[in-house]
């Protein structure tokens, strides 16, 4: 069934790339306005724009590091400006590392809460009013298989996914009765940039080979191959549409 987000304003965070890049295009391609949110590479986002428009969408990049509240508050208005009330909201923005506890620096920690976690919390925050007055809105959270089990040395990680589902879970009982749906999408190692840093990191520290090093990502996490993009993408569409049911839930894909 196809579906129609004609007259929908969707707003995706850490849209320049990767799964977001995905997520855009996809929701762009089924009628929706798309912000392309960006906290520091312009190119990668206008790229993304142009990908939209060259297929007969509409869209346009919006810098914001989604960590700060006030910056948050300008895009959206900015957004309102150009667009009209924000109807989907797409929260994606998102930093990792790994290591050891006893090597993670509080500075790191604290970075990694502030975009995974606060960010959400401010984005959620800023689009809940256009969607209560509209009587109907879709929030979708990307977080990860890391916010549903423990992964050993990406405390910092894995705890600001498993805070995401955490609000995830909350704003879906909090903001059902005025028909707004938030649901989270866990993503297993997916074909992006992070999963190439993951890999190098490993080798340094292991002296692997590329592949060892991939596979042995793969099978911690039980994936016979890296999750796609567009695959995640496709998940998302399908919570953003006007007939999706789900509320309060948090979807593997892998």
């Amino acid at each position: 069934m196809k579906i129609d987000l004609g007259g929908r304003v969707a707003v995706v965070t850490g849209a320049s790339r990767g799964i977001g890049r995905a997520i855009a295009v996809t929701l762009a391609a089924a009628g929706a306005a798309v912000i392309v949110n960006y906290r520091d590479n312009a190119a990668a986002a206008e790229a993304t724009v142009a990908a939209i428009g060259a297929a007969g969408g509409r869209a346009m990049a919006l810098p914001g590091d989604t960590g700060d509240p006030e910056a948050v508050r300008a895009a959206f208005a900015a957004t309102r400006a150009a667009f009209g009330p924000v109807g989907i909201l797409v929260v994606n923005a998102g930093i990792t590392a790994s290591m050891k506890l006893t090597d993670t620096p509080d500075a790191l920690w604290e970075q990694i809460m502030r975009v995974n976690a606060s960010g959400a919390f401010y984005c959620c925050k800023a689009a809940a009013p256009d969607m209560i007055a509209a009587g109907w809105g879709r929030i979708i959270t990307i977080a990860s298989i890391g916010g549903l089990q423990g992964m050993p040395y990406s405390a910092a990680y894995s705890a600001s996914k498993h805070a995401l589902i955490g609000l995830t879970r909350s704003l879906a009982g909090e903001l059902a009765r005025h028909g707004i749906s938030v649901n989270a999408v866990c993503p297993g190692w997916t074909d992006t940039a992070m999963l190439e840093e993951a890999v190098a990191n490993l080798m340094a520290k292991t002296g692997r080979a590329a592949d060892e090093a991939r596979a042995a990502l793969l099978a911690a996490g039980n994936q016979a191959r890296p999750v796609t993009p567009e695959e995640v993408a496709a998940v998302v569409l399908r919570l953003a549409s006007p007939d999706s049911q789900a509320n309060g839930e948090a979807l593997v894909v892998m």
